[in-house]
């Protein structure tokens, strides 16, 4: 009987028709970015200082600066990164009756004065040096012992893709790629705006929650969709260029923060794209391979004929052959057949766990840079492009030498490069920033393959279900990565990166498991036959299915 990839033979595998998707559906992955890793910007911490009323006064009559007032009335402190300016506590003193004068005020108290001055907490807010930047983090004071809710504020986004790639793969599943796609992007225009409004940090924090449960899903949903309108020897391909538009985003961002230094228009600039993506609904059709895995065989055939059509091809009467019998219902799939056989076990477990340490490794090295003190910008900038050689390193690789040994040496590589640059001294500013950019570009390649890896190894009556499954444990890796990063760097600055490496060294040892013997894509009897070995006969009964 004929399958759909007979079909696609003669439709075209990537013509035309695949490649206008393709290139539409990339443009979903760069708003991602801005979304997954925006907190650098939008939760930017700024130098900052108690708030004093009697300094305030003397800065006004004085005409000091900020910076001024602090060098006079701020003492110093030991921190994690050195000797500071006190951030979280004040001087307990009356600044009216010191006899402060305008004309030398750090000649006034010298700092080991200050010193011995009894200290209390800050009651009056805080200053903030940030030159007209203002984040969520300056606009609610959540600073010092209120610093945790900005891990909050990403862990929240990360609830919301836990829950929402889970539920929309499940939507996805049952009532096809496209109408799942649309209505996620109506849901994530409303709370994007919802969270750019947000009158309160409570109220922030559930919008947040709310736009994750989008985003996320909906970006799954993408990938699953242009993979199966391709050949299976052009999953690879499409789905690594898929996430290289990630990489584009990430340089795209650093820009759209400087030049709109308010985390809430930031918001706005980051929903806009989700509504723009409502228009597809002219441009994209449905997944062929899930109409003919739900028995809509006429509309599967209307969408490959037009799909013929677009890429100057003609297709023979082998379109009629397309019988029930290749089409089987799987309406009795569901999430436990992810667990029901040895190699699906395996897979999940395994998949699950490298998409928990690859989201811990990549959010914490980008949100990272927020704290360094350097120019945030900057620093954005050059990590993205390092990214980006990432995505061809892949394609050059994978088709040549196989799965195995990019991926575990991109991982090997990410974490040996953390170790080494929590030891290399600050003086070495060059060597520690080229070794951490090593380590940038291995955990970015180590991402990228987890995904495509993980969407190949199911077969499409359970992909886009299997694919939301495992990454939810990148979802539960992003909810820990922030509280990781933030509360430890406050120890040591550098003891993330050595929590990252050791993490990374320790799961790498799964992969040779998973990838001991990976599916043979490129020879399609042989791999529907081990597709046909994954799932039980209650699912499917013959290995057409799960071909497609």
């Amino acid at each position: 009987m004929t399958t759909f990839e007979d079909i696609l033979e003669e439709a075209g595998k990537f013509g035309r028709c695949q490649m206008r998707i393709v290139s539409i559906f990339c443009l979903v992955s760069i708003p991602f970015s801005f979304v997954y890793v925006g907190i650098v910007f939008q939760g930017f911490t700024p130098e900052h200082w108690c708030r004093d009323p009697g300094v305030i006064e003397i800065r006004e009559r004085c005409g000091w600066s900020l910076q001024d007032a602090r060098r006079a009335t701020v003492p110093l402190m030991n921190s994690s990164t050195g000797v500071t300016y006190s951030q979280c506590q004040k001087l307990d003193m009356d600044w009216n009756a010191t006899g402060l004068t305008c004309d030398n005020p750090e000649s006034e108290l010298t700092q080991a004065q200050l010193s011995t001055l009894p200290m209390t907490g800050c009651t009056d807010s805080w200053e903030y040096d940030y030159e007209g930047r203002q984040s969520f983090v300056t606009e609610f004071d959540l600073v010092c012992a209120d610093a945790w809710y900005v891990d909050m504020f990403q862990a929240a986004l990360s609830v919301g893709f836990l829950v929402g790639s889970i539920a929309i793969g499940y939507l996805a599943d049952k009532y096809g790629r496209m109408k799942s796609f649309l209505m996620t992007n109506f849901f994530i225009g409303v709370t994007g705006i919802l969270v750019a409004t947000s009158p309160n940090y409570i109220a922030l924090l559930v919008f947040r929650v709310l736009f994750g449960f989008g985003v996320k899903g909906g970006w799954m949903v993408g990938y699953v969709l242009i993979t199966e309108l391709v050949g299976v020897e052009y999953r690879r391909m499409v789905g690594v260029t898929y996430q290289l538009f990630f990489s584009l985003g990430i340089l795209i961002l650093p820009l759209l923060a400087y030049f709109i230094p308010n985390w809430r228009w930031l918001q706005v600039v980051f929903t806009i794209p989700y509504i723009c993506f409502l228009t597809y609904y002219w441009f994209i059709p449905e997944s062929p391979r899930w109409l003919l895995s739900q028995n809509k065989r006429n509309e599967a055939m209307e969408i490959t004929k037009a799909i013929a059509k677009e890429n100057k091809k003609t297709l023979s009467k082998i379109i009629e052959t397309l019988t029930d019998k290749n089409t089987d219902s799987i309406s009795t799939a569901s999430f436990m057949d992810l667990f029901k056989t040895s190699k699906l076990r395996k897979f999940t477990f395994i998949l699950s766990f490298n998409w928990f340490t690859s989201a811990v490794v990549y959010q914490g090295l980008i949100m990272r840079l927020g704290i360094l003190g350097g120019n945030v910008y900057v620093d954005f900038l050059i990590s993205g492009i390092v990214e980006l050689p990432a995505a061809f390193l892949i394609l050059l690789t994978i088709e040549r030498i196989g799965r195995r040994l990019p991926f575990a040496a991109a991982n090997i590589v990410a974490g040996a490069a953390c170790l080494i640059t929590a030891f290399i001294p600050d003086s070495m500013f060059w060597l520690k920033s080229a070794v951490a950019c090593v380590g940038r570009l291995g955990i970015t390649m180590a991402f990228e393959m987890v995904v495509f890896v993980n969407t190949e190894l199911y077969p499409t009556v359970i992909r886009n279900l299997g694919v939301s499954v495992c990454s939810t444990l990148c979802d539960i890796g992003g909810i820990v990565a922030p509280f990781l990063l933030y509360r430890l760097a406050v120890i040591w600055l550098e003891l993330p990166l050595i929590i990252f490496g050791i993490n990374f060294a320790y799961s790498r040892t799964e992969l040779f498991v998973l990838l001991d013997r990976p599916p043979n894509i490129n020879n399609q009897p042989q791999y529907s036959q081990q597709l046909e070995n994954l799932l039980p006969s209650d699912v499917t009964s013959n290995k057409e299915v799960t071909a497609v």
